[in-house]
């Protein structure tokens, strides 16, 4: 009989959205980890942040299961770029490897068994650096003999990782311009399409005054790292951030906001080799980049030539 995988240590950041943060906090508090960090940015300066934080931040109290609980509040706003950055470098910095959840990001029960398993059966393998808990296929399986396929995309609505990993994070994409300049992004994507569209996100990264997202930067790590992410084959996140008030996820037209969180089926099957889906990776960017991106007319905006732009 196989031995049960441990939980594996959680980090949930948090920042003033107490009725999504109680809805996610629900999933954790099902799971229940021997171990949860909770990091939380400051009230932002002018703005009616202070009481809704606290209210957020209280969440803390209703833990009511064995668990050590570790919080890093800060006092000032540092914005989504700095914020989730510092925490996660803090989760890092005591745990060898977890789950990360934000606010609005709420899992499926079966999230944390699939993350735990993940992390504990390629916690030395190098190649792989990051688990998904979300799924953007729309139902396509590219391989259905096994739970997940390897891919160099990653979706950062619920994920997990290792220390060994995210140590290679670079949050300034400081080795972007030799590496461009040397020719190694040349053709290192499926077309000229995804090229423009993801290197347009690193050198908004490296132009930007004050960079208010982390997760591009996430993405050029394992770029420039050849790491490989894990997607399972069932999406497991629902994101519940979408709507006005929020920072990224605006657009009412996104249809990842229609993704409900599912049960991942249980024992997994893996697969026994580490190989890019490349078929698979390219049908995601069918779907969500040409689809979506054209709709909100990003590629008129860098000016793709030979592609009109219709609503």
């Amino acid at each position: 009989m196989r031995k049960e995988t441990p939980q594996a240590p959680v980090l949930f950041i948090i920042f003033n959205r107490p009725e999504q943060t109680r809805k996610v906090f629900e999933m954790i508090r099902e799971a229940k980890p021997k171990k949860l960090y909770v990091a939380a940015d400051g009230p932002r300066p002018n703005r009616t942040d202070e009481q809704r934080c606290r209210e957020t931040r209280s969440i803390v109290d209703l833990v009511d299961w064995d668990c050590e609980v570790k919080t890093f509040f800060r006092n000032e706003n540092v914005g989504c770029g700095l914020g989730p950055k510092g925490a996660i470098d803090w989760f890092f910095e005591n745990e060898e490897e977890g789950i990360i959840l934000e606010d609005d990001c709420l899992p499926s029960a079966s999230f944390f068994k699939f993350c735990s398993e993940l992390l504990e059966k390629y916690r030395d393998n190098s190649q792989i650096m990051h688990i998904g808990g979300s799924n953007f296929q729309n139902g396509y399986v590219s391989d259905a003999d096994h739970s997940y396929y390897f891919s160099y995309f990653s979706h950062e609505w619920g994920w997990a990782s290792w220390r060994r990993a995210w140590k290679h994070y670079d949050f300034k994409v400081a080795s972007y311009p030799e590496l461009k300049k040397k020719g190694y992004f040349d053709n290192f994507f499926s077309n000229f399409i995804e090229k423009k569209y993801r290197l347009s996100k690193i050198e908004k990264t490296l132009n930007a005054k004050e960079v208010s997202w982390w997760d591009y930067q996430w993405d050029y790590t394992k770029l420039v790292n050849s790491g490989l992410s894990i997607i399972p084959h069932q999406n497991m996140i629902k994101n519940l951030g979408f709507g006005e008030d929020a920072t990224h996820t605006i657009s009412a037209n996104d249809e990842r906001q229609k993704n409900e969180a599912r049960d991942m089926p249980f024992p997994l099957t893996h697969p026994n080799f580490i190989i890019r889906d490349i078929k698979a990776d390219r049908r995601y960017f069918n779907i969500f980049f040409k689809k979506t991106i054209l709709r909100r007319k990003i590629l008129g905006v860098l000016r793709v030539p030979g592609y009109s732009i219709r609503g």
